[in-house]
């Protein structure tokens, strides 16, 4: 089918068109209208990829379905997929049906919010399939707008703080990216990322103003993508905007950026950093390796004092980042394997483990830790969710969590034991919170007055669990689900960063003299 990843990014936006110019009122049955337009739109996105999915051929390492045309003012459109993006694109259009689902309940301004997440969905579909430096600029700056609305309108008592914090995080470290960008266009002469993965920047030692930059033009390019993907990550210390944004913004809100636009970063340290500037990246790799031993470490430290539910699990989530740069920048099968397979695995655990906040929290209007207690005897099914995703986060084997973690620690640890040894203890702090935080919800005598009249999870809720549960279960019995599509892609990534950066070793003694 021609134009198929077009027709898969532009439905949910379509659908908000219809949304905004048809839809009017704002009664009972426009809100049920509207709920029903989003579903509909989300439901149809996710049908329609999977034939990008089921088409794809996971021995060719190159883009497929690459869609190539001109589009306002010259600038070029261009689409496609590979091994490492697929994945994303899946992982997106399968997660948006069951965020509009945990929405159900919302009654302020309904018409308007579904609006905001379809057209997040267009833009985050965007960002894993432009194959053009300004089309992938446009649609990862964009989707700042949806979220930022999303957490200011719909959020908590601190709403506008946490929106223009997590905007001008976001949004300052992309101004660098930025400035790379119109540089790789003067040194390359295009802007189309299938070329530049085949061109050679400039790696030569030079010196600016006394200080000698080992890479070259890599190492300052390479620095200015990390300023927007840390962030994006969130990267430790670059990550204070993500606890706030997360307690802030309602259930759904945090489900996505959790499970999706946290992705973006660890997707775009795939897509550029490595491959484009290998030898820039192997100079700054020991500094990011322990960046990543220390986030995880630190935010679990964090973890385990906080009183929220929602900010321990946001800092949870910082920690499991961790795992995944430390995995792409061992810059070798199984730590590059492990980080995308982390990061497929994190986008369903921390997913779900947001949607359990909300679940409690739709009927008690408070994440305080100590405003519950003794769950599990009013709210058995809800009990029994929450300590098998809790498990999951923990890194259970024979749960997705596991593989991911084992698989990036496998991939460190023969780069840089040390690191490898540091991060380790984070899988132990991370038991000691998660654990810490279900027995105090969940576990125990029922003596809160407020809580004895608590239900347990509907039929609704229990459906949109359903398929996180299958999921979770499926690739931590079955990793070769997702290995099989990532691992050709994968292994030609890391064949041509190691010789990238062997040749550029070789080269070096020349340079000097």
């Amino acid at each position: 089918m021609d134009n198929l990843l077009s027709f898969t990014t532009f439905i949910p936006a379509v659908a908000a068109l219809i949304l905004a110019v048809f839809l009017r009122g704002s009664d009972a049955a426009s809100q049920r209208n509207a709920k029903w337009v989003a579903m509909f739109a989300t439901t149809a996105t996710f049908l329609v990829s999977l034939f990008i999915l089921f088409e794809f051929d996971p021995s060719n390492t190159g883009f497929q379905f690459v869609e190539q045309g001109e589009w306002l003012l010259g600038l070029q459109y261009k689409m496609g997929v590979d091994g490492i993006s697929v994945l994303f694109v899946m992982l997106t259009t399968f997660m948006m049906p069951l965020v509009i689902a945990a929405s159900w309940n919302v009654d302020t301004r309904v018409k308007e919010y579904m609006i905001a997440f379809l057209l997040l969905e267009t833009l985050m579909l965007g960002v894993f399939m432009a194959l053009d430096l300004v089309l992938f600029y446009l649609f990862f700056e964009a989707g700042l707008i949806p979220m930022f609305l999303i957490i200011g309108i719909w959020g908590g008592a601190d709403r506008i703080y946490a929106s223009f914090k997590f905007f001008l995080y976001t949004f300052l470290g992309s101004v660098l990216m930025l400035v790379a960008m119109v540089a790789m266009f003067s040194d390359a002469g295009t802007t189309d990322i299938v070329q530049l993965l085949g061109h050679e920047f400039d790696s030569g030692t030079f010196s600016i103003l006394g200080v000698q930059i080992v890479g070259g033009m890599q190492t300052l390019m390479f620095l200015a993508f990390f300023a927007s993907f840390a962030v994006k990550m969130p990267m430790w210390p670059v990550h204070t905007w993500l606890p706030d944004a997360h307690v802030q913004a309602p259930t759904a809100g945090s489900v996505v950026l959790a499970a999706i636009l946290l992705k973006m970063g660890g997707y775009g340290f795939l897509r550029f950093s490595l491959p484009m500037f290998p030898v820039g990246a192997e100079v700054l790799t020991p500094l990011v390796l322990w960046m990543s031993a220390i986030a995880i470490v630190y935010t679990s430290l964090v973890a385990l004092v906080q009183e929220d539910m929602k900010k321990l699990i946001a800092y949870s989530s910082v920690a499991h980042m961790g795992f995944v740069t430390m995995g792409i920048f061992a810059a070798n099968q199984q730590g590059v394997d492990g980080a995308i397979f982390q990061m497929v695995s994190h986008g369903f655990i921390s997913g779900a483990l947001f949607l359990c906040v909300g679940v409690i929290y739709d009927r008690m209007h408070t994440r305080e830790i100590d405003a519950y207690g003794g769950l599990v005897n009013r709210m058995p099914a809800y009990a029994m969710i929450f300590m098998f995703f809790t498990m999951a986060n923990v890194g259970l084997p024979g749960t997705s969590g596991f593989v991911g973690e084992f698989l990036t620690l496998m991939g460190t640890f023969q780069v840089n034991t040390w690191v490898a040894a540091v991060a380790t203890t984070g899988v132990i702090f991370s038991a000691a919170y998660a654990l810490w935080l279900y027995r105090r919800v969940v576990m125990g005598d029922l003596i809160k007055e407020s809580l004895k009249s608590i239900t347990d999870m509907t039929r609704r809720e229990k459906l949109i669990f359903a398929p996180l549960v299958a999921m979770t279960l499926l690739l931590g019995i079955y990793p070769a689900l997702v290995l099989d599509i990532i691992g050709p892609s994968v292994t030609a990534l890391v064949n041509n960063y190691d010789t990238a950066t062997a040749a550029a070793a070789a080269a070096t003694p020349m340079v000097g003299n």
